[in-house]
């Protein structure tokens, strides 16, 4: 293929780890086929008589110390004049972040290919969207009463898991066990004192053994890591300690990712991140899914290639 201009909305690049993350191997892949790789950062997205622009600046990214070589200043340039558009900014999906979805949806996507599309990311939250798979997912409740959520974890057993519906890499992650003295503090502070709505889930005590993120592509899976949590830990997130172990994708992985498909492919959520644990689907990672270079690193693979090659048969189809 012709070179291609790509842009990458993110965060700084001064703030990226060249042996962790997602979007910098993506770049990479990028450059290594020919292809212009531009930075823009959320506040650089803007509209002008309707049009959505961003501050870009062309750059490189490499395995070296700097990881990364701006060549030139910024420039304001019409987000249509891109091939494709990948928005990579990192959670929380707040405000900030919805309103710049709301921006990118102005683009022309007859001329412009962005991943993942802005509408799918503003539908899917991620710790919502996995209710559309009741067949994939443990028992949960989603509620703002603490009398409601108690009942519910006496009818698990007297074990759950309770996360808050805007939180990411296990932050505000709490295991409720029923007898527990502090059972009304914490169901005080994630609820907000009934202020706040969270996601409580059957316990599945499976996840000792690891949580699974399948990194998924059009809706098949391409590769999947578990993450172990520490023996001190119930959240198996790297960074947090979680260790990356090498996984299978299992003969039940495929069913979900079977189940989840269709929709995801009407929400144009092309790359995604399912988090799984023993049999049962517990998040839709949307925003910007990570774990490709640890399933490089322990199968040998090299996903990003995949990635760039569907980015790259998008952009081949579009009349630009």
């Amino acid at each position: 293929m012709s070179a291609r201009k790509f842009a990458f909305v993110m965060d700084p690049l001064d703030r990226i780890l060249p042996d962790k993350d997602t979007t910098f191997v993506f770049m990479l892949e990028a450059l290594k086929r020919g292809h212009e790789v531009f930075f823009i950062a959320l506040r650089g997205l803007f509209v002008r008589d309707a049009r959505a622009f961003g501050r870009a600046v062309r750059c490189e990214v490499m395995r070296a110390t700097p990881h990364y070589r701006l060549l030139g200043g910024e420039t304001e340039l019409s987000l249509e004049s891109f091939d494709a558009i990948f928005m990579r900014k990192d959670p929380p999906a707040d405000a900030q972040y919805l309103y710049a979805t709301m921006l990118l949806s102005l683009v022309d996507s007859r001329r412009t290919f962005v991943l993942n599309d802005p509408a799918g990311l503003r539908e899917a939250n991620e710790k919502l969207y996995s209710l559309n798979f009741p067949a994939a997912i443990p028992p949960t409740l989603v509620s703002w009463k603490m009398a409601q959520i108690k009942e519910f974890l006496a009818q698990q057993g007297g074990e759950i898991v309770v996360k808050p519906l805007d939180g990411h890499g296990g932050e505000g992650v709490f295991v409720l066990s029923r007898g527990d003295r502090n059972l009304n503090a914490i169901l005080e502070t994630v609820t907000a004192f009934e202020s706040r709505a969270v996601m409580a889930q059957r316990y599945l005590p499976e996840v000792r053994r690891g949580d699974k993120r399948i990194v998924v592509l059009g809706g098949e899976p391409l590769g999947a890591v578990l993450r172990v949590p520490r023996a001190d830990e119930h959240r198996g997130n790297i960074h947090v300690g979680g260790e990356c172990v090498k996984a299978e994708i299992s003969a039940r992985d495929r069913e979900i990712c079977r189940m989840l498909a269709p929709r995801l492919e009407r929400d144009g959520l092309y790359f995604v991140g399912l988090d799984v644990i023993g049999d049962y689907l517990t998040e839709v990672n949307v925003t910007s899914p990570t774990g490709v270079q640890e399933i490089d690193r322990l199968d040998a693979a090299n996903l990003e290639a995949a990635v760039i090659d569907f980015v790259e048969g998008q952009v081949a189809s579009l009349a630009r």
